[in-house]
């Protein structure tokens, strides 16, 4: 008969069976808000899908097929048994169901939709949270349709497919499949984020608009897609292609995938070293043109680094806040202790301004106006420094809220851990980002203009937030050597205008001790240093999830 040395108790009930869009007040407030409310049937529409797709990410069975997808890694296969070149990545099923899921839910299909970027936005938080690896091939298929669109004879060959919602695993030609995904590849050994330092060489070849390809990509993203948008240069100087994976006729493009990157995180997805030699490729866009063509897939995929820490930022709160609920120590629950309630009410309010953030520039693109495109400007790259960067610190301390707990790969946290430094790496790293940002002040005069024009929304409702403005505008007033002061510049516009759309729209206790804590100068530098006299039980009351 087995012994029993003790009765398992105060342990905290997994985080499963529970509908994650709408336990996330945050993101269903802002889903709320930037729909159109004088259209209650496409209301209805949006938030019964992110609804459905919040009970799916939440399930138990979904959330296992995320655990599995990490646990086993891709595979590369270089040859056959035979000692030809095979160069295909091998996935668990797990990674297939979960990326047939994503395209299902329309997380490649915003271009055309109504509230298309606000929908897919909101979606891409709730899928992070499942697994994010499967989130980088995602991301490029959409990313990629606005540089297609700079040729409307490849646009209307691809973007169908791209855009579609059913997901084809199998490797053949693009024709013969009703949907499609794209990687990317821009980065080389040398370049690193200067792709003008790129070697791939183009040779063009007879047909009009077609060349052969000769080189290496040192980051190649999502290596088993069927099309990529490369950086290489022609004759004229650096150009976008597209390289298809497998030819019209069948055969195999010469992609060898040399070996793949072994990540810190990541785990489920492929990214891959490439060699490209004699393949045949498609300009898109004009010769020495590569960068501005591919400069809108780049913004795109930007806004998906901001997306996606807000994700992975509101499952670590979630499960902080989860366990916190249900844990005791010291005589009571550990959730209305006030140190550590001051803790998770830092850390709720650090992801309840990145999502209120990430949507505000979601609902932007679906709006497409000019003032609008001109916020986005500036407001996409100092929203990828800003986000990015918060989000490796807040699911370090969220982990450390489980205590031991939290730092065994039983918990869902070390799988957070780990994620956390790739969006503030990927698409640009902070120095990327905040270089950008002194380019959109320089050269788009009309991009300080709009988003001067949006956090002056919110003056005069807190004087915490104005003194933040005043002191933002006597530093724009002199960029004398503004480069080396470019991330302290890009880090204010970014906080200023979270504080600016909280004051507007969030909670007065969430946008009191946001304000307090973010630009009052009333917090401390870790977490879990807001002022004891605010109104913190409500601020994690609203970041918990009612399962």
């Amino acid at each position: 008969m087995a012994g029993s040395t003790h009765t398992v108790t105060n342990q905290v009930p997994p985080l499963v069976g529970y509908d994650v869009f709408s336990a996330d007040r945050a993101l269903a407030d802002a889903v709320g808000r930037h729909l159109d409310p004088d259209d209650p049937d496409l209301r209805g529409e949006v938030l019964g899908e992110l609804t459905a797709l919040g009970r799916t990410s939440g399930s138990a069975q979904v959330q296992d097929w995320g655990r599995l997808a990490n646990e086993n890694p891709p595979r590369l296969l270089t040859h056959d048994r035979y000692g030809n070149r095979a160069d295909e990545v091998e996935f668990h099923p797990s990674w297939h169901r979960l990326l047939g899921k994503g395209v299902s839910a329309g997380l490649t299909a915003a271009w055309d939709r109504p509230a298309g970027h606000l929908r897919r936005a909101a979606a891409f938080v709730l899928w992070t949270q499942v697994e994010a690896g499967n989130g980088c091939p995602l991301s490029m298929t959409h990313a990629a349709v606005p540089a297609l669109r700079t040729d409307p004879d490849l646009a209307a060959e691809w973007e169908p497919r791209l855009t579609s919602m059913v997901y084809d695993q199998e490797l053949r030609p693009a024709h013969l499949k009703a949907g499609a995904l794209f990687g990317m590849g821009m980065t080389e050994k040398q370049g690193g984020s200067d792709v003008r330092a790129n070697r791939t060489s183009a040779r063009p070849l007879a047909e009009d608009g077609t060349y052969e390809l000769t080189g290496h990509k040192w980051f190649c993203s999502a290596p088993m897609s069927d099309g990529f948008l490369v950086l290489a240069q022609a004759p004229d100087g650096l150009t976008c292609f597209l390289v298809p994976r497998v030819l019209r006729d069948g055969t195999r493009n010469v992609f060898r995938i040399q070996r793949l990157k072994e990540k810190l995180g990541n785990r489920s997805n492929a990214s891959a070293e490439v060699e490209f030699d004699g393949t045949w490729a498609r300009r898109v866009g004009e010769e020495g043109r590569g960068v501005r063509t591919i400069i809108e897939m780049v913004a795109a995929t930007r806004l998906d680094c901001v997306l996606g820490s807000a994700g992975l930022m509101r499952q670590a709160v979630a499960q902080a806040v989860h366990h916190c609920t249900y844990r005791e120590a010291f005589g009571g629950k550990l959730v209305d202790k006030p140190l550590m309630r001051n803790v998770l009410a830092d850390l709720a309010l650090e992801s309840e301004a990145a999502t209120t953030l990430a949507l505000r520039l979601a609902a932007a693109y679906d709006d497409g106006g000019e003032q609008e495109r001109a916020l986005l400007r500036i407001a996409v790259p100092a929203a990828k420094y800003w986000v990015t960067k918060r989000c490796p610190p807040l699911a370090v301390e969220a982990a450390e809220c489980l205590g031991g707990n939290g730092y065994v790969e039983d918990s869902p946290m070390p799988r957070l851990v780990r994620e956390s430094p790739l969006n503030s790496i990927w698409e640009g790293a902070g120095n990327v980002q905040a270089l950008d940002v002194l380019r959109a002040l320089r050269r788009e005069p009309g991009a300080l203009d709009a988003y001067l024009r949006e956090v002056g929304q919110a003056r005069g409702a807190d004087h915490r937030l104005d003194g933040a403005i005043k002191d933002l505008l006597t530093e724009l007033a002199d960029l004398e050597g503004v480069e080396g002061r470019a991330r302290r510049l890009a880090e204010r516009l970014a906080l200023v205008l979270q504080g600016s759309l909280l004051v507007r729209f969030a909670p007065p206790q969430v946008a009191d001790a946001f304000c307090a804590g973010r630009l009052g100068g009333d917090g401390g530098t870790a977490f879990g240093t807001l002022p004891h006299t605010l109104d913190l039980a409500s601020v994690v009351e609203r970041a918990r999830p009612v399962c």
